[in-house]
């Protein structure tokens, strides 16, 4: 960036910085007036979250570089009403990153749009119609968004929407970054093969549309919780509530959220669908024919549902039935029953990133468990206890290991992690019956944590560098919690979740989060093959909100 003047900041000689728009994990997005142009533009840095990434991984850096300039140079070739328009690449050298150069779209944000409340579902429609055309346009040059939320859809002074944001596509694909352990995208938006740390693919795009879809009509996101680890876990590990507002668009919401990749409809049946939801015409691109099932599940079915079409004029309001499942909605519907299983299981390892590492000391499975913690009960009874505990009955076979959730289990468990940590901050906790994980801020460096792990026995030990710490989380202190209510918080969860055999159980530590919002708080998790539900609790173990889960 030169400077003419002590005052003025210019880029490239060319495009003068005259006010921060926002910022993020990713960089910073600044107003700029093209001098040669006399234009307003839009210019943004993008750069890592961590600044010191090119000092400790000077590799991961150049291949950053790289390939956000091979995206945006990608992305400048698409020209679509649809697509944020790139003007001009900056590129400042190896030892610089680059600054993108686009369109200054002047109507507010999606996200701003919602603070004002939900949309009808057919405007909403009409909107995640244009949203589909412009990832269509992205895809078909081999660009995946990544990163599809409320605040990266920008809005025409007409209201029109505008996808923006494609940057994230570059840096999720670096490898010096993703070996940090840092969460690169939306965690509430993403698609569950991609929190799984599979590569994705468009499908995972058009998740995270429908994601957005079903919160612009909800008013609020079905599975974000209190902390970024829960949200985690509940993409995971969690079925999507059928939408109660969604009218038409349920099933475009139903089809497309769902765990499976290969289950949800291809975009040209997308758009067919939103066309159909908004009243339009379908494109000649994607014919008419039958409409796509509604039984794809979002959650278990208990009965055949109707679901409340738009209702005509003068008339009553009509209804699609779930008729009978056709092959791939009946392979969704296998999927997503096998995906809860797998899922309660992975939500009890989810660490950010934690997953490859713990299986490296775990093995493939094979036995009746394939996660630490996670034991699966071979006997179909419970013990007379396992209602009132939340812990899953070991049918008398098997000798248990020492339960670090029983008793005063949580609070030795805290002792020996801070005793290997140095300190009491966090920013993260995960206690789980067998082992225990924490993430504590790097001393020094407070924008890196390391991760330590306790397994029982005498002394936790570090478990090797975590990674960036999430942005937004606020350290908390450990000594702030009272350990001993654990307990009756696990018994209340056995009483009131609605999971009567839990086959996992654990205990979360929620830092703040100046992103959410939210205080410190804790939460209790029990699941079984079919999912998972929670109750959150004040750092005094005062129950603030319970999540049972609705089986029908």
């Amino acid at each position: 960036m030169s400077t003419g003047e002590p005052h003025r900041r210019v880029v490239d000689g060319r495009f003068e910085l005259v006010e921060r728009l926002g910022g993020g994990g990713m960089g910073v997005v600044w107003r700029a007036h093209d001098l040669a142009l006399h234009r307003d533009v839009a210019v943004k840095e993008v750069r890592p979250s961590d600044p010191d990434l090119a000092e400790y991984d000077p590799e991961g850096a150049r291949t950053l570089r790289e390939r956000v300039l091979r995206e945006a140079r990608a992305l400048a070739r698409v020209h679509h009403p649809n697509v944020v328009t790139i003007h001009h690449i900056v590129d400042g050298g190896e030892h610089a990153y680059p600054w993108i150069v686009m369109e200054l779209v002047e109507g507010g944000s999606l996200q701003d749009r919602l603070r004002q409340g939900p949309m009808p579902p057919a405007e909403a429609a009409r909107l995640g119609r244009e949203v589909l055309a412009a990832l269509r346009a992205a895809h078909a040059v081999g660009i995946e968004h990544r990163d599809v939320k409320p605040a990266n859809v920008l809005l025409r002074p007409d209201g029109r929407p505008v996808l923006t944001d494609f940057g994230i596509a570059a840096v999720r694909e670096s490898a010096g970054l993703t070996a940090t352990g840092a969460v690169i995208g939306s965690p509430d938006f993403m698609a569950p093969e991609r929190v799984g740390g599979k590569a994705g693919g468009p499908a995972a795009d058009l998740w995270s549309l429908a994601m957005m879809l079903y919160v612009a009509v909800e008013g609020d996101h079905p599975l974000r919780r209190g902390s970024t680890l829960a949200t985690l876990a509940a993409v995971l590990g969690e079925d999507v509530p059928a939408p109660r507002r969604a009218g038409p668009l349920t099933p475009v919401l139903g089809a497309l959220l769902v765990r499976d990749p290969q289950a949800r409809p291809d975009a040209a049946e997308v758009d067919r669908m939103l066309a159909i939801a908004a009243g339009q015409t379908p494109s000649p691109s994607s014919p008419l024919r039958p409409a796509a099932p509604t039984s794809y599940p979002l959650g278990p079915p208990a009965a055949p549902t109707s679901y409340p079409l738009a209702p005509p004029v003068g008339g009553a309001t009509p209804a699609v039935a779930h008729t009978a499942p056709t092959r791939r909605a009946h392979r969704a519907r296998v999927s997503v029953l096998a995906g809860a299983f797998g899922a309660a299981a992975l939500a009890g390892v989810l660490g950010w990133t934690l997953l490859p590492h713990l299986l490296r000391d775990t093995g493939d499975g094979g036995g009746a468990s394939s996660a630490p913690g996670v034991a699966v009960s071979s006997s179909a009874s419970t013990a007379p206890d396992a209602r009132q505990t939340g812990r899953p009955s070991t049918g008398g076979a098997t000798a248990r290991k020492a339960d670090l959730l029983d008793g005063d289990g949580v609070a030795r468990t805290v002792a020996k992690l801070t005793a290997a940590m140095g300190g009491s901050k966090v920013t993260s906790l995960a206690v789980y019956e067998e082992y225990a994980i924490a993430e504590a801020p790097v001393h020094g460096r407070p924008k890196l944590y390391d991760r330590y792990m306790y397994r029982g026995g005498d002394v936790a030990a570090k478990d090797g560098p975590g990674g960036v710490v999430m942005t937004g989380t606020v350290p908390v202190d450990l000594r702030l919690y009272d350990w001993d209510a654990v307990p009756a918080l696990l018994a209340r969860a056995g009483r009131t979740l609605g999971v009567p055999k839990p086959t996992s159980r654990y205990l979360l530590v929620n830092p703040a989060s100046e992103v959410f919002g939210t205080d410190p708080s804790m939460s209790v998790y029990l699941s079984d093959d079919y999912g998972s539900a929670y109750l959150r609790a004040d750092v005094h173990g005062r129950v603030i909100e319970t999540h049972p889960r609705d089986d029908g």
